[in-house]
């Protein structure tokens, strides 16, 4: 049985022998089971030195996909429509979020990321990341025409994103930005915007991001770290050395599950940012491949759903479903490339697997609205087949 509710709140359940895309969903719940498992080998020494307590660390994490279970069940019941309506206020709460952050926001390892919400911290720029894809939708739906015949409907939606990329790098947080910013130029390219358009925003950004960096030592470090790690392996290109060093030990089979050298105090964040790092040193080249093919199913099922909503005439779902593809991509291009020394080290979470609470939170969200957009476009299919067969 399948939950959709109307604009007035009340629910209505059908059947359906389609309740969701098993490609997707076999996906996801693999990822999950391979992040605790891996979460847990990776996590136990840190959590012994920092909280006395090995299993801290994954008791939290468990107690975050339970909540991320429940809220996978929720956004598959709530009816698009609701979404649809609702994502412009949703764009204002993820403003207001990002604004209180930085007020009362936590403070760890010199960022205010962090609302705290009793024992746990919400990361606002992880649940704004997902209202500003949504608002993007709502507005290539509402705009699509001025999108793509004047630079006005082009701009409206970077000036919005130049908001939302202030307050964010305010905490500060670059990849998040840069994950915002790749979203929305490939939503605005799919919507139909012009190639000059599209050429001189991605170089725009790509300008702005090198002057982030230049004007920033510590980020400067980190891409000197990155395009010479071995010329000052305890120092800017520690991280990357000691993660090279998991990939090199990794071999076809890997070390065995539990068996990581690296992952005892010397690989920083290994049960977060390098947690693939790990999964490459105890599960070798083939557990690489296996995580790799099923983030790719992930990711081509975002798209194949998002196309399958546009042709269904469903414009807002398969713009929703398409930006949450582009994003799961390139967070994965993004953290695979940076524990394997091919892009500067950024603190982005690999889908589903790393330790995150925020992040594992929305992206279950996200996946949940995958399964409801896949739910009402076929709804929407067979009830048209059925108009057209009666007549």
């Amino acid at each position: 049985m399948i939950a959709t509710i109307n604009l007035k709140g009340i629910f209505e359940f059908k059947k359906s022998d389609t309740l969701f895309d098993l490609p997707l969903l076999y996906a996801m719940l693999c990822l999950i089971g391979v992040g605790f498992v891996m979460v847990t080998s990776a996590s136990m020494p840190v959590a012994e030195r920092l909280f006395d307590n090995p299993y801290h660390i994954i008791v939290r994490h468990g107690m975050f996909l339970f909540m991320g279970m429940i809220l996978f069940w929720l956004s598959t019941s709530v009816s698009m429509l609701w979404w649809k309506r609702f994502n412009p206020y949703l764009l204002l709460l993820g403003v207001l979020m990002l604004i209180l952050v930085l007020i009362i926001g936590r403070e760890a390892n010199g960022a205010r990321r962090w609302i705290p919400v009793g024992p746990v911290g919400i990361q606002a720029a992880e649940v704004a990341k997902l209202f500003f894809i949504s608002y993007i939708a709502g507005y290539l739906v509402r705009k699509r025409d001025e999108v793509q015949e004047n630079i006005k409907g082009f701009a409206k939606p970077i000036v919005v994103f130049a908001v939302y990329a202030f307050l964010i790098l305010m905490q500060p947080d670059l990849g998040t930005v840069v994950v915002i910013f790749v979203t929305t130029v490939g939503l605005l390219f799919l919507a139909g915007a012009k190639l000059w358009q599209f050429f001189v925003l991605m170089l725009t950004g790509v300008f702005l991001v090198i002057m982030l960096i230049i004007f920033e030592p510590y980020r400067m470090a980190r891409v000197v770290g990155f395009l010479e790690p071995w010329k000052d392996p305890f120092g800017k290109g520690y991280q990357l050395v000691q993660s090279l060093m998991a990939y090199g030990q990794g071999g076809w089979f890997g070390q065995g599950l539990g068996n990581s050298v690296q992952k005892l105090q010397y690989l920083p964040e290994a049960h977060n940012d390098f947690i693939f790092a790990v999964i490459a040193e105890e599960l070798g080249f083939m557990g690489v491949v296996c995580v790799l093919l099923m983030l790719g199913t992930l990711v081509f099922r975002a798209l194949i759903i998002g196309q399958q909503a546009l042709k269904s005439q469903k414009e807002y779902e398969g713009y929703l479903a398409l930006g949450i593809g582009i994003w799961f991509a390139f967070q994965t291009l993004v953290n695979v490339g940076a524990s394997a020394g091919m892009l500067p080290t950024k603190g982005l979470t690999l889908p589903f697997v790393s330790y995150g609470g925020s992040s594992l939170l929305v992206m279950t969200i996200a996946a949940g609205l995958l399964q409801r957009i896949d739910f009402e476009t076929k709804m929407s299919t067979r009830q048209a087949t059925s108009r057209g067969s009666k007549r």
